[in-house]
């Protein structure tokens, strides 16, 4: 089965072949540090996780380098704000960015380069597109000249003269309105670097075409970001890696937005919500479930509720995993790549199709379920051994695995408190079941049925198993 690749700048669907048999290459746009991070910056870093984790299962040796941009405008002016250094403000976001991620289950990356410790990188790309009649410098800032580049909107799908032009575009000397900075000469008290065209700061995109070349190569296979990164950044790194003749990145991966109240998350438009409050009111696992679980390139709208609902899907799966281990007696269940179910490989090789690989999950499940339900005397906890390791397996490659160290903290946690909620209502049910009033005990027991909490009687006593709560029709 091969792997198929939406390409942005093809917009085609195309065959992953990587330039070099066995390894990957992946550059992601990371976090501008002027901030901590809301759900819409860390989607971008699950979808690219998993993409990353898909890889590897397919055994491949990735090399995945996912960069800070640790000075801008923003930067400076919120430093300025807190009159603090610049490099205060950066750290301290770069930590909760850092933070988000881990809560998330993302693995670390190969590489975390930032944008200020490649300055000589920079430089030394400028001189190379200075002298290739691509650049210039102007009073101490330096420009990209955008009209030498013919291929200069291919990635975005536009023409340079219908294109908006900079306001300022005269006063700052540009030969063309549309050129961008690819350094920018200082300001007073704004902090600088030394260079041949004098003090100053790096432009946005100079910085990842420095930072992909120097940990990737000239050439790389895959670079991603989120589709507000196509242009101007994507379209601009494009050009000074090119115009200083490199090859550049073989296939341009973006996600899309997370969207409240069908708007892009943002800051500026006052509806973001950072990842770490959150997290306060919703498990981590069902957070990367639901960011996970739509498609990559698929908008999504955010709302509480719709995590809860999905939390409340991926606890079906949980549930089967810890009926199953009990009906088998063990306590741990080995990752098998061999034993993932085809169709799930399928949908993964379909351009990271990880809605339609859920699905195949919940399959799984569903007809496990019933072989367990079936009872154990014609030894069908046995054989759904088969149907837990697949299960276990897939949710591993999308860093979902309930039984690693991190997320059986994180559920054990969370599952002592509501089972202390749980254990309430179950102790008022046996007390009216004692007084003989079962009406009132199987009102009790109907109300946790219908938001999703099961209740079964054992010989050793009452348990309790999430699943998905009754619809509002059904009631």
């Amino acid at each position: 089965m091969s792997l198929r690749i939406y390409d942005t700048s093809t917009r085609t669907v195309r065959d992953f072949v990587p330039l070099e048999s066995g390894k990957v290459g992946i550059y992601l746009c990371g976090a501008t540090v002027q901030a901590p991070p809301h759900v819409g910056h860390i989607r971008s870093g699950i979808a690219f996780d998993v993409v990353r984790r898909w890889f590897t299962a397919a055994g491949y040796n990735v090399t995945f380098v996912r960069n800070v941009t640790d000075i801008d405008d923003k930067i400076i002016h919120n430093a300025g704000h807190d009159d603090v250094p610049y490099w205060v403000v950066a750290f301290k976001n770069e930590r909760a960015f850092t933070a988000a991620y881990d809560a998330l289950g993302c693995l670390p990356p190969t590489a975390e380069p930032r944008a200020t410790g490649h300055i000589p990188e920079m430089i030394d790309m400028m001189q190379e597109i200075i002298d290739a009649n691509h650049g210039y410098a102007q009073a101490g800032d330096v420009y990209f000249d955008v009209r030498s580049d013919p291929s200069y909107g291919s990635l975005s799908g536009q023409k340079i003269d219908d294109m908006l032009a900079a306001n300022d575009a005269v006063a700052l000397g540009k030969r063309d309105p549309r050129d961008f900075a690819m350094w920018k000469a200082a300001k007073p008290d704004e902090p600088h670097w030394d260079t041949p065209w004098g003090p100053g700061r790096p432009g946005w995109h100079i910085e990842c075409s420095a930072m992909a070349r120097k940990y990737l190569g000239t050439s790389f296979d895959i670079h991603g970001g989120g589709i507000d990164l196509i242009f101007p950044h994507h379209e601009n790194e494009i050009a000074q890696s090119k115009a200083a003749g490199d090859p550049f990145a073989q296939y341009w991966m973006h996600n899309a937005w997370v969207t409240t109240a069908g708007e892009k998350m943002s800051k500026s438009l006052g509806n973001s919500l950072l990842v770490s409050e959150v997290l306060t009111r919703i498990p981590a696992l069902h957070l990367r479930y639901y960011l996970a679980g739509s498609h990559y390139r698929s908008m999504l709208e955010f709302s509480d509720s719709a995590v809860q609902e999905a939390g409340i899907g991926f606890e079906r799966i949980r549930g089967f995993i810890t009926r199953a281990m009990e009906a088998l007696n063990i306590s741990e269940v080995e990752v098998d790549g061999t034993a993932r179910a085809e169709k799930f490989d399928i949908e993964m090789n379909n351009d990271f199709g990880v809605p339609n690989a859920i699905a195949v999950i919940h399959e799984v499940v569903r007809a496990a379920n019933t072989k367990l339900a079936e009872g154990s005397a014609d030894g069908s906890a046995e054989a759904v051994r088969g149907d837990l390791i697949s299960v276990v397996s897939m949710l591993d490659v999308l860093g979902m695995n309930p039984l690693d160290s991190q997320w059986k903290q994180e559920q054990s946690g969370n599952q002592e408190i509501i089972g202390q909620l749980v254990q309430v209502a179950i102790d008022q049910r046996a007390d009216a079941r004692a007084r003989k009033d079962f009406e009132a005990a199987d009102a009790i027991r109907n109300e946790l049925d219908r938001i999703g909490i099961a209740l079964e009687d054992t010989k050793e006593g009452v348990r309790f198993s999430v699943r998905a709560p009754q619809s509002k029709e059904s009631n």
